[in-house]
């Protein structure tokens, strides 16, 4: 195991002044044994970081250190890292066992030392009785598991994961992630895992990079970053559905975008008075929860609302309240949070 550092990290492609800046000084202090995932939009640069990290690309400025050592320059092999990636990449005439092993093999690691850590892994993946199969005869979910104790028997000090559920169906998508987090609580590997869907951020992450457009918007706990965004940006994209950004909420203050969340919206019982008109334009059912999706001054809101409680119908208007104690307050020209 191995802490990182990245310091001042930037990435370009060209040089003078046709060149293109995607990584624009990235800072993170990641701890030993530590559960990291890199969440953001397609093309903010999450994937490029990941790729930097494993010496796949060029570092132009700044400093990249695991462990005690600054690898830069340092060659991937040399790095003590494993990488899962999104595509499986097994050899499809090699049986599992053989997938696993390969890269020992290539190594020249003795025959029994290989025979200990593949069975090991396989093992904690619960692949045991499949080692002798062929890659064509796994599942999709089984078939990340194989890739995965590839990367296990390399025994590195890093792990990192590029997207590796993307081709998994939603329900194996849950089961996959449970493994995940079962592998890293019996391994404690420092590790970096890129996604660009939230549910998988908030879900695996102890800790979570939040990227835009090459800049780092957000570091902090799941808990940390839902309940306290950084910016606008963060509290649009962390959270399903995403904060409401109200820019001429009622009764708002001068230069502030209003940030509340749906499920810290009520509806206002019977005739009451106070908080907001709310115009109903349409309702999704969601088993134990409804969403409102309606106008308040124009500006779109969408509203929670538990299973079994009373909700308007489409075209119909009520009052809504947001809770005192849920609001969130951005500046209006930055996006960034205000905190006074």
């Amino acid at each position: 195991m191995a802490s990182i550092s990245l310091r001042n990290i930037v990435k370009r492609y060209g040089h003078g002044p046709k060149a293109h800046q995607v990584i624009h000084g990235v800072n993170a202090e990641i701890q030993n044994g530590e559960f990291i995932v890199l969440v953001g939009p397609s093309g903010c640069g999450k994937s490029t970081l990941l790729r930097m990290i494993a010496g796949l690309e060029e570092i132009t400025g700044g400093e990249l250190w695991i462990g005690n050592r600054m690898v830069n320059t340092l060659e991937p092999a040399k790095r003590n890292i494993a990488m899962v990636f999104q595509n499986y990449a097994l050899y499809p005439h090699m049986s599992n066992f053989e997938n696993m092993a390969y890269g020992l093999k290539i190594a020249k690691v003795p025959a029994d030392e290989i025979r200990r850590r593949v069975d090991k892994a396989a093992k904690i993946l619960e692949l045991s009785h499949l080692l002798e199969r062929k890659p064509r005869e796994l599942s999709g979910g089984q078939r990340q598991r194989v890739a995965m104790g590839r990367a296990i028997v390399r025994e590195p000090q890093v792990f990192l994961f590029d997207e590796p559920l993307s081709n998994l169906d939603a329900k194996l998508r849950g089961q996959t992630r449970i493994e995940i987090q079962k592998l890293h609580a019996e391994l404690g590997i420092t590790s970096l895992f890129v996604t660009h869907d939230q549910v998988e951020a908030m879900t695996l992450a102890q800790r979570m990079i939040v990227m835009n457009a090459g800049n780092v918007e957000q570091f902090g706990t799941p808990e940390e970053v839902y309940h306290q965004p950084a910016s606008t940006f963060v509290a649009s994209f962390i959270g399903s559905p995403p904060m409401n950004l109200l820019h001429h909420a009622p009764g708002g203050q001068t230069g502030r975008i209003l940030g509340v969340r749906p499920e810290h919206i009520d509806l206002v019982p019977g005739n009451g008075s106070g908080g907001w008109e709310f115009t109903v334009e349409t309702v999704e059912l969601l088993g134990a929860e409804r969403l409102l999706y309606g106008k308040v001054g124009g500006e779109d809101v969408t509203v929670r609302v538990e299973e079994g409680r009373p909700y308007p119908k489409p075209g119909e208007t009520t009052r809504i309240a947001a809770r005192a104690d849920r609001l969130h307050w951005f500046d209006q020209t930055t996006g960034q949070r205000i905190t006074a």
